[in-house]
């Protein structure tokens, strides 16, 4: 094993020990929570306000940043408020992650086990020797093969449940599947969904919060710095101060880890840093790099609808949240693009070094988005290529500086832009 190898090797088993020693948890009961000044830090102060001024600009309504467990950043915008609720969308995914593994923990279910030990058989329309080959561990890793396509891909009705693939062989950021895994669990151990969740992470680290059903979904709401607290139980392995959450460090890094050979850059429901390639929602494709390569390689990120967004690096021992109204910048289901771009102005503040794919080229921005006829791009002249969601190249050649692509024959649907910088942006054809 190479030197450089077994030394990293050697920190990642020590860090939970290290970080134990130097990290601060707010209390369980009340409003208190330490900070820390960024001037104490030795962050250029000179470039915050560009952060906020950009934050404000992508409609962000609360964006915190923690060191260690005090808080440096915080920042909420026009009437949003500490108190205000807001929607974690699909970044609320890690919080079943979490839960999921607990009730393994507590021996109620194990994630080898099949779906429809717990639902039912028929639970979907798949042949008995098909639905029966997938496992609660291919709904937290988005591989059940249920089809994503057409139709509604956040119902949960047996009927909407159709055939694609055999589990296992094919990723797709499907709903449906994964918000049977609250009734999964709400099964398993016999309370509500609610109920498990107070019970087991809200109680043990004075978060607030609740599910609530938003159409076909199940949502989860909470106060900012409850997202902030998550963050911060999730930086230390589990422990919350001296209080073990969950015990099984197996699963934790399981789930934090590439969870399968499709998309390297997908956990149990958490989105991997650092990783050699990546897929997005509703594209078929496998990009190279990481999706934010302007981040710590080793940060794992709830991303949701809406750039809601929760990113955490234990190398640098930093908690991001921000919670919005959908960004101006082009952005797929999940906020990839303005993830990378909140670390990148970030770095500028810390001094870190931007990440392992080394490119700090301007982001391609594209507008109109959706788009109808015509696509006209800003930023940097750079070699892109535009792909279909059967990752066929539909246009390639220069964007940026007001380049305008004609975009009037190409179907409906979203598209993928890969640029020379390695970064990906989703655009949307409305017709």
């Amino acid at each position: 094993m190479p030197i450089r190898t077994l030394c990293f090797s050697v920190a990642l088993l020590f860090a939970p020990v290290l970080l134990f020693s130097q990290l601060y948890f707010p209390p369980v009961v009340g409003n208190t929570w330490e900070t820390a000044t960024p001037a104490s830090l030795g962050w250029n102060t000179a470039r915050i306000q560009p952060l906020y001024d950009f934050l404000q600009g992508e409609n962000t309504k609360a964006f915190i940043v923690l060191k260690d467990g005090k808080i440096v950043l915080e920042q909420y915008f026009g009437t949003f408020t500490a108190d205000s609720l807001w929607y974690w969308a699909s970044a609320g995914k890690t919080v079943t992650a979490f839960l999921t593994g607990k009730a393994q923990e507590e021996g109620k279910l194990n994630i080898s086990d099949r779906t429809s030990k717990y639902l039912g058989s028929g639970w979907t329309s798949l042949a008995p020797e098909k639905e029966n080959l997938i496992t609660i561990r291919h709904q937290l890793t988005m591989t059940t093969g249920l089809n994503d396509k057409g139709g509604n891909p956040d119902c949960t009705n047996d009927s909407c449940l159709k055939y694609l693939a055999d589990a296992g062989t094919r990723w797709a950021y499907h709903n449906a599947p994964y918000t049977l895994l609250e009734k999964v669990v709400s099964t398993a151990t016999g309370l509500t969904y609610n109920q498990y969740t107070r019970q087991k992470l809200l109680t043990p680290t004075g978060m607030n919060g609740t599910w609530l059903p938003v159409e076909d979904n199940n949502v989860f709401f909470s106060r900012p710095r409850s997202m902030a607290r998550f963050g911060l139980l999730m930086l230390n392995n589990g422990v919350w101060d001296k209080t073990t959450v969950l015990a099984d460090t197996q699963y934790i890094r399981a789930m934090t880890t590439t969870s399968q050979d499709l998309n390297k850059s997908y956990g149990y429901l958490w989105w991997l840093g650092g990783q050699e390639s990546h897929m997005l929602p509703t594209l078929q494709m496998v990009f190279p790099g990481s999706y934010a390569p302007n981040a710590p390689a080793d940060m794992v990120s709830a991303l949701g609808k809406n750039g809601q967004i929760l990113s955490i690096s234990k190398s640098t021992g930093l908690v991001i949240i921000r919670m919005g109204d959908r960004p101006n910048s082009p952005s797929s289901e999940i906020a990839t693009l303005l993830c990378d771009q909140i670390w990148q102005r970030l770095n500028e503040i810390t001094g870190t070094a931007s990440s392992v794919d080394g490119g700090t080229q301007q982001q391609p921005l594209v507008y109109p988005n959706p788009a109808t006829t015509t696509l006209l791009f800003s930023g940097e002249m750079q070699n892109a290529t535009i792909y279909d969601v059967t990752g066929n190249a539909v246009w390639s050649g220069m964007i940026g500086g007001g380049v305008a692509i004609d975009c009037s024959s190409w179907a409906s649907g979203m598209y993928a832009v890969r640029s020379n910088a390695r970064i990906t942006t989703t655009i949307q054809i409305l017709r």
